[in-house]
Parts: structure tokens; sequence; C-alpha cells
């Protein structure tokens, strides 16, 4: 894989803009809101505990969900690994959703505004979208300041993202080797695409190694938690689980420590698309490619679409919609 050429000095960023929590959006499929933002406790600083607002926590006890234990060292399951992730499917099936990918993912356009939000309203030097899909976010960069690079695994949305904008660069490549030099990028951004790796450890470090000094990363996770209204529906009309495993905000959390990046603020939420219909449901997960799992999955047949439509309704119907939560988390990293 190539590298990239010569780049400008890095400027300091602008002080940091919090997300607000109470927003409402309407999509093509029904209604999405911002359900809530909530702690997350355990992750750790230079400063010390840092809470959902980026307020410090005093007691550095365990995590809620049990992840990390106090010291920082990961418990029960594999910080750095989820094996079902498979790129080569993941990539597939993005490249497949790239031409009607912006017009569905109404979701995840807005989780990527607030993420930008985050962002000083103008940028300096270089800046790299992680999973950049169809550019649209790259532009954003662009648009910024900066000199914008974007990076995805889906050949599909890259040749999409060229024809669509002229201006930033795109190059396919992986999130768990990135083809750039270290100390490269004042800036680097990603927004609902680094829960599709295998690797969270691996991932962080790459982001780390491209980072120059100073420099900053803005990135929107979806983590564990996310499609829990899905997984129960399924459950309850006992059908086989089709949900891709993600890591905790917690693991997440973990991986960036060790890759010696410093965590400035966590802010974790719950974003919810409303839905007039199972279908509509479905075909939002897997028309944005959402539904990859790295694993052969059996097709639903019509007894099986009556049965879930009826579990999901009487497990989180509201008001004749069907919510799914998508869990983000939002992570703000310095390399100093």
């Amino acid at each position: 894989m190539s590298s990239s050429s010569a780049l400008q000095p890095v400027i300091p960023a602008k002080p940091l803009c919090t997300l607000d929590s109470k927003m409402s959006h309407d999509t093509s499929s029904g209604a999405l809101a911002i359900k809530r933002a909530f702690q997350a406790k355990g992750f750790s600083s230079a400063d010390g505990f840092l809470s959902a607002d980026g307020s410090l926590l005093a007691d550095g006890s365990l995590l809620a969900d049990g992840s990390l234990l106090a010291d920082g060292s990961p418990a029960a399951q594999s910080v750095d690994t989820v094996p079902v992730i498979n790129e080569k499917d993941i990539a597939h099936r993005f490249s497949k959703a790239a031409k009607q990918y912006n017009s569905i993912a109404s979701i995840q356009r807005v989780i990527a505004e607030q993420a930008l939000i985050n962002l000083p309203h103008r940028l300096q030097g270089q800046a790299l979208d992680i999973g950049c899909g169809t550019g649209i976010h790259t532009q954003a960069l662009y648009r910024k300041g900066a000199t914008a690079t974007g990076v995805d695994i889906a050949e599909g949305m890259l040749a999409f993202a060229r024809k669509k904008y002229s201006d930033p660069i795109f190059i396919q490549g992986s999130a768990l080797d990135l083809p750039f030099s270290e100390n490269t990028f004042s800036t680097v951004f990603s927004s609902m695409a680094l829960q599709w790796v295998s690797d969270t450890g691996l991932a962080a470090k790459q982001i780390a190694r491209v980072l120059k000094k100073g420099g900053v990363a803005e990135l929107a996770i979806m983590v564990a938690g996310s499609f829990d209204e899905l997984k129960t529906a399924r459950k309850v009309a006992q059908l086989a689980q089709a949900d891709t495993v993600m890591p905790t905000a917690a693991q997440w959390g973990y991986s960036f420590k060790q890759s010696g990046l410093s965590l400035k603020r966590v802010i974790t939420k719950d974003y919810v698309d409303m839905h007039s219909d199972i279908m509509s449901l479905l075909r939002s997960v897997k028309g944005v490619g959402a539904g990859a799992t790295g694993r052969k999955q059996p097709p639903l047949n019509r007894r099986d679409i009556k049965k879930l439509a009826m579990a999901y309704f009487n497990a989180s119907g509201v008001e004749s919609k069907l919510p799914l939560t998508y869990r983000v988390s939002h992570f703000r990293l310095e390399k100093r």
C-alpha cells in the first residue's frame, strides 16, 4: 500500500464542543431521536476517570458492564478480538450498498454530523476519515479547511466517492493496516465504521501511529448494546441471532489507553430509529451493510417474518412503531 505525501504543520485544535442530547430527526423510514446519554465509568486519562459529559469521577470502581477492572485490565472477555467479523465479507456488503447508502443511511448521517460538530469549526493540515464510505463526511472535513483523505475497505464505496467528490483523496485500505506513514495526520475522524474491525487493539495502535503529536481523533463507534430490540425479538420468536458481536465502550477505552492515546472525553448515546413495520426495519439494517456478521445465516421465510414482527411489537413496539437502537460512543482522543 502506498504512503501519503508531505504534509503541513499541525495547528492545535480549538476547544471541544459538547453534544446536545436533546435532538430529533425525521427519516424516510420513521422518526429518529437520541434516547439518552449516560455515564461511561472506568475510562481513565492522565487526570482521572471521565464521565459521559467529560467531568471527572471520584472513584475507579468496577465498570457497570464488568468489562474492565478498576486498574484498567481486561475482565472475562478478550478486549482485542471479535473473531466473527470478516473484513472481506464487510467490504463486499458495503460495496453492494454504495449506490443506495446515502438515501437510506439517515441515522448514520445524524451520528456523523454529531461527531463533526465535536471537531473545531476550522481544521488545518491533513485529516483522515477512516471508513469514509461514500465520502460525504470526508468532503465535510475538506470544507472545514483540511487536506482530506478517506480510506475504506469497500472499493464500491470508494468508486462512488471518487465520482462524487474531486477534492479529497480516496484510498482503499483497512483500519487494521492504514496505508500511511507515521505522524501523518493532525486530525483523524471516523463515524460508524470501526465497529466492524476484528481487533480493537490493533485499530487503536494504527490510529496512534498515523496521528501527529498534538493531533486529535474524533471517533463515533457503535458499541455493544446496539440492536437490543431486534436481538430480543429474535429470541422471543425462537429465531437464530444474526447480529455482529461488537466490543463494549469499555473495551475500546482500554484499547485506546494501551495504544498510548490520551482519552479526553467519551459520550455514549442511544440513537433510536423508528420504523413502521418489520420489513422496513430489516431493510434499513441490510441496506447499509450493517447486517454483516461474518457467518452465513438462513433467510427468513414468511412465517419467520410474521413471528418476528409479532415478537418485536409485543416486546418493544411504541405507538405502532418499531424502535431500533444504535448505541454509539463518541470518543475524543489526543496524541501527546
